[in-house]
């Protein structure tokens, strides 16, 4: 019995001794030094991260103890706990003569409502065998929360596929090759080589001239056979040319060209002592073998004059039918027509396709490419829809994904229930064009409408398919600020900058820009970049406030009153912001004078 009431005594005695210990270590805690990085917190990238690093006293760790640092996040009526720190005595050998030192990263997830709000700490000594504990009264080491990440802009662009018209001038190329005699230039009606006659070419060449086509060049090449009789007459060839160029000049008159004559510049190109045509007609020529045709080669490439390798050509056993099957096919005149191409006017285009879109002619009365075409031609964004309307009955995805851009292009302007239904709208439409194409614009339009909807992953989704689809330079550079701003929301600012580097611009990517270089501590590039929109109407205000933001991170007071006074003056609504805003804690005689 004895023994029982001394084992009782003896537990009583350690419970009163730990609780003794206890007490201490949270007496000790009042000299414990708390480091909360940054302070205030900041919101990036939907998350409140931090770092909370803690040097504990000495003799604050008695053997077989342990002593937790618990975080609580404070908002109105409710509380997060985030985390903690935990000191084990074990783990510090030394602590009965050094301080104790532990750190650790932390994250609270951020909703809205949670500015303003408090980051507490509250410590808990504790023994484990005896299981008993104490907890010190919660500390605030962090008030409130820096906003300044939330200036972040949803960035959109519509990516249109070309239409596929060309309304620039367009030549057509008609060619004619005529043949003449051996050693003359005089046009012979009845003679032929390619199974076509002289006078049969004259007369479709004459046909072609009386339809007046718009020319602007007709370039006639005269040549010559390589046999040194036609060798002698050195102008062969030229003459060749002009007799082609006077039966045309001779038609012209004849269907009264007039001044369209004058237009229509003559090119002639005689062509002397090349071997180049026998070398071209050697190769589809089956009349001789092989083995002469590499004698004949092994001479027009080798040394010597012209004339001395005619003349060694006359010794060859296939020489005369040379002469009689390949070399009628050298005496010419080869003529090239450059005609325009017959197109409708811009004007022309514009009115028909207005009328197709109202239905009150055929949809083919243009190509599906005249009509996309046509779209080009209106600024107005209803006048385009409808336009693209009626080229999405060709079947054709470049008109769904072109409708799909247009109606992204009005939901960016719409609000509410009008801007919902037009970029669902917009969604059918590029749905419809990924299933007949797999092409980087679609998906690019598709991530723009995802943006729209504020659903950011499944537009990170769709710009990492447009980004595997080889997209052309100007879809990549839209893809990249789309991605860049997404990466700005995400708190990722690096990945943002490098995104930006290569993106299209407007006024919203400039914004976004210069806030991820504000937030990844740039700030005299941010300050360089926003100050490129400083004058604009929509985000003038707001990137004057950031440019204040960054001298007050610069710690220069002067341009924090100066650019504060210069957002305030293009939005009003920004003083109760200023007022309250963390970042000008240390500046508020900056911000009375910015805002009075």
């Amino acid at each position: 019995m004895r023994k029982f009431n001394f084992a009782m005594a003896f537990v009583a005695g350690a419970i009163i001794f730990s609780g003794c210990t206890l007490g201490k270590m949270i007496k000790l805690a009042a000299n414990q030094d708390l480091q909360v990085t940054p302070n205030p917190l900041e919101v990036h990238g939907g998350a409140v991260p931090f770092q909370m690093s803690a040097v504990l006293p000495p003799k604050m760790l008695p053997t077989g103890k342990v002593y937790t640092i618990n975080t609580i996040y404070q908002y109105g009526d409710q509380e997060i706990a985030v985390g903690s720190i935990e000191f084990k005595a074990e783990d510090f050998p030394n602590s009965s003569s050094s301080t104790s030192r532990k750190s650790g990263d932390f994250s609270i997830p951020y909703q809205d409502g949670m500015n303003p709000g408090t980051l507490y700490v509250e410590g808990v000594a504790k023994d484990p065998r005896s299981g008993k504990s104490k907890t010190s009264p919660r500390m605030a080491v962090a008030q409130g929360l820096v906003m300044t990440s939330s200036f972040a802009k949803p960035v959109t662009f519509s990516s249109y596929a070309d239409h596929g018209y060309n309304d620039k001038e367009e030549l057509v190329p008609t060619k004619v090759d005529f043949f003449f005699a051996q050693g003359v230039a005089t046009l012979n009606p009845s003679l032929s080589f390619d199974g076509s006659s002289n006078r049969s070419k004259s007369n479709d060449l004459a046909a072609f001239i009386a339809e007046k086509n718009v020319t602007r060049t007709v370039t006639i090449t005269g040549t010559h056979s390589p046999e040194g009789t036609e060798r002698i007459n050195s102008g062969l060839s030229e003459n060749r040319a002009k007799a082609i160029e006077s039966f045309y000049r001779k038609q012209m008159k004849r269907y009264d060209y007039k001044g369209m004559a004058d237009s229509i510049k003559f090119i002639l190109k005689p062509v002397v002592e090349d071997w180049s045509g026998l070398k071209v007609a050697l190769v589809s020529y089956t009349g001789i073998s092989d083995d002469q045709k590499a004698a004949i080669s092994r001479i027009i490439n080798g040394n010597g004059s012209f004339e001395e390798k005619e003349k060694e050509l006359q010794k060859l056993p296939a020489y005369k039918t040379l002469l009689d099957k390949v070399y009628p096919g050298l005496r010419t005149a080869k003529t090239e027509i450059l005609t325009v191409k017959p197109k409708k006017s811009n004007a022309q285009i514009a009115v028909l396709a207005k009328q197709i879109a109202n239905g009150s002619i055929s949809a083919d009365t243009l190509t599906t490419s005249e009509l996309l075409f046509a779209a080009t031609l209106t600024p107005s964004l209803d006048e385009k829809a409808a336009i693209y309307k009626a080229a999405t009955k060709s079947g054709a995805w470049e008109a769904h994904n072109n409708l799909g851009a247009v109606y992204l292009e009005q939901a960016a302007k719409a609000e509410g229930a009008d801007k919902t239904k037009l970029v669902q709208d917009a969604i059918t439409q590029l749905e419809i064009a990924k299933n007949k194409s797999k092409s980087a614009k679609v998906s690019a339009n598709m991530a723009a409408a995802y943006v729209m909807q504020g659903e950011y992953a499944q537009a990170l989704t769709s710009i990492g398919d447009a980004e595997a689809a080889s997209p052309s330079n100007t879809t990549a550079s839209n893809i990249k600020g789309m991605k860049g701003a997404i990466q700005v929301m995400n708190g990722q600012y690096e990945e943002a900058n490098a995104s930006f580097a290569s993106s299209a611009k407007s006024a919203t990517v400039t914004f976004d820009s210069g806030l991820s270089q504000l937030l990844s501590g740039n700030y005299d590039g941010a300050k360089s970049t926003l100050g490129d929109i400083a004058t604009n109407e929509k985000l003038g205000a707001e990137a004057n406030y950031l440019i204040a933001v960054a001298s007050a991170r610069q710690n220069n007071a002067a341009d924090v009153a100066s650019s504060l006074k210069a957002a305030v003056s293009k939005d009003p609504a920004l003083k109760d912001k200023a007022l309250n805003d963390l970042e000008f804690t240390n500046y508020a005689d900056a911000v009375a004078q910015a805002v009075k």
